[in-house]
């Protein structure tokens, strides 16, 4: 009865992972807005800034919301926030019109992020969180792998989508959020309580801590190299090789194929293996990408190299996130606000990187995700000796 009880909270918190997956339709909706809009890198890549923006504004409000309302309500009302943003592009892709929709994409994945993780602590706990973690990533992923296929299906003229085009994206998640708003609502999870109400002092006074800073740009780095990935893969075979958006695509299908498989994989190799030597396995990944995407021109050698950090960059959240909680376990609605305020990072590296594009070409984001890699290489040795 217990287990049947853990399956019925389990299989809507799911459901809430793969809604927060609609975040990442931001890197395929960026290039296909830039080219009916005709925009420049430095421009476009605004879109993805701007969504996790909001990050740094709203992530520590949330955890201290979340001792107020709770993390399930917390949930619930990222979800509405979400079921908004995708509204918005069913009227048309101006510019003024994306970017409120991506502002409350942003806002509604920072509510979602900064809850939903710790709610599930509340279903699983201790050693399993880690590898139950990635699995959420892993149903995260799906949704993420899927946006580009439907933006392209979406594009084809041949069919019928009502005028939207790629942007038919937009209601197909939009009715998910739907069912995912009244799933959860539905389903009863006991929270514990906080002993007294966090304020804005307490909680980033926890980036004293020296690994709770750590964790922090840990998980910057993660995500800048996540979004980069996604909006620039396409952009090197473009580059590079001349590719139609239609057809350089499917670079960024091939990143969340591998995150996708990475995030599977993960939740069961972390069950058995430790979290610190598979986090240096995968951060050495990357680094091989890293390099290669410097070195190599040929179409092959790009892919394997975006899969690779499609691989690499799958588990690095989960481990990153859970040592976090795991070193303040009392501290975990505030602990969890600081890790997804994080996520700002997703602000930094895109305007970075669209920058030392428009200097340098395509090697000069490269060079920018590959300094997120080498610090997550120095993170790894940081595993489990401070938490």
């Amino acid at each position: 009865m217990e287990k049947q009880m853990k399956y019925g909270q389990i299989i809507p918190v799911m459901l809430c992972f793969f809604a927060m997956g609609f975040v990442d339709l931001v890197g395929i909706a960026s290039n296909y807005v830039k080219a009916d809009l005709g925009l420049s890198d430095a421009e476009a890549n605004i879109f993805p800034s701007l969504v996790f923006f909001w990050f740094l504004i709203f992530s520590v409000p949330t955890g201290i919301l979340m001792n107020r309302i709770g993390r399930r309500k917390t949930v619930l009302l990222s979800l509405v926030v979400t079921f908004a943003s995708l509204v918005l592009p069913i009227f048309g892709d101006s510019y003024g019109l994306m970017l409120a929709s991506f502002s409350l994409l942003g806002i509604g994945n920072a509510l979602m992020q900064t809850s939903l993780n710790p709610l599930l602590s509340n279903i699983i706990a201790g050693d399993k969180l880690a590898s139950t973690l990635t699995f959420g990533q892993f149903v995260k992923a799906i949704a993420s792998f899927l946006a580009p296929y439907i933006a392209m299906w979406g594009a084809m003229e041949s069919l019928p989508t009502f005028g939207l085009g790629w942007r038919v994206l937009f209601p197909i998640y939009m009715a998910i959020a739907v069912i995912a708003i009244l799933w959860l609502g539905a389903t009863t999870i006991e929270e514990e309580r906080p002993d007294k109400a966090s304020g804005f002092a307490a909680c980033f006074s926890l980036l004293g801590k020296p690994f709770i800073l750590l964790s922090f740009i840990g998980i910057m780095c993660h995500v800048g190299i996540d979004v980069g990935t996604n909006t620039t893969a396409p952009k090197i075979l473009m580059e590079r090789l001349n590719m139609p958006l239609a057809d350089a695509g499917f670079a960024t299908s091939l990143y969340f194929i591998f995150r996708t498989l990475g995030c599977l994989s993960g939740a069961f190799i972390l069950q058995k293996a430790s979290s610190k030597s598979f986090f240096a396995l995968s951060v050495a990944m990357m680094l091989a990408a890293m390099v290669g995407l410097f070195l190599f021109d040929s179409k092959t050698a790009i892919y394997i190299c975006i899969a690779l950090i499609g691989y690499g960059n799958s588990n690095v959240f989960s481990i990153v996130f859970s040592q976090a909680l795991l070193a303040l376990p009392d501290k975990k609605n505030e602990v969890s606000g600081l890790m997804i305020m994080g996520l700002f990072g997703g602000t930094i590296f895109p305007l970075a990187m669209g920058l030392a594009s428009d200097a340098m070409g395509q090697n000069g984001a490269v060079a920018v995700m590959a300094l997120g890699v080498l610090y997550l290489l120095t993170y790894t040795f940081k595993i489990k000796r401070e938490s």
